[in-house]
């Protein structure tokens, strides 16, 4: 009947079944018995019973958490997981993954217009991303490809210091590309 089960989208599993799905089995979720302990100070006492372990923890008013599972026997740590999982967290955050943007033009593109997609270039190659410019011809633009270079080399001079080159412009059937990234190293 439609009543039964859970509905769409929701998670049947607990809070501790996330853990484990995470690769961390904390506290009673760690079965295998012996462990090799790592305490708080990063002092590895070496291959204790789990349930030496897990009153070590609790002594210092932490977590036990399986640290490497596959090992044999598993290395174990007494640490507060909930400050780990923060500072996993914070750690994915900071890290900007580079993405290609693209901009696109025609070679008749007027002067402002063509200023305004090379100020969000330029917002983009800020950013850490790698920017591709992409010249579109049509029809008999085609047969003046020679204009799109022109167009590319001013683009490379304005930009000067602040981007490098890292695919020249080159011709690929109708269109010419060419990409850019950021000089500044982080």
């Amino acid at each position: 009947m439609w009543g039964r089960g859970p509905r769409f989208g929701r998670s049947v599993c607990s809070s501790e079944d996330k853990a484990i799905a995470l690769g961390h089995r904390v506290n009673e979720q760690i079965r295998i018995s012996p462990v090799r302990l790592i305490d708080q100070e990063n002092q590895q006492i070496g291959v204790i019973s789990t349930d030496e372990a897990l009153n070590r923890a609790r002594a210092a008013g932490l977590d036990l958490v399986e640290v490497a599972p596959t090992e044999r026997p598993p290395v174990c740590r007494i640490m507060d997981y909930g400050k780990f999982k923060y500072s996993q967290k914070k750690r994915k955050q900071k890290t900007h993954e580079q993405k290609l943007k693209e901009v696109r033009f025609r070679p008749d593109i007027g002067e402002n217009d063509l200023n305004i997609k090379l100020n969000k270039a330029m917002e983009f190659l800020e950013k850490g991303d790698k920017v591709q410019f992409t010249m579109m011809f049509r029809g008999r633009e085609r047969f003046h490809q020679d204009l799109g270079f022109e167009v590319f080399n001013s683009i490379i001079q304005r930009f000067g210091d602040q981007a490098k080159v890292e695919r020249p412009p080159r011709s690929e059937g109708r269109r010419i590309l060419m990409v850019l990234t950021s000089a500044k190293k982080k």
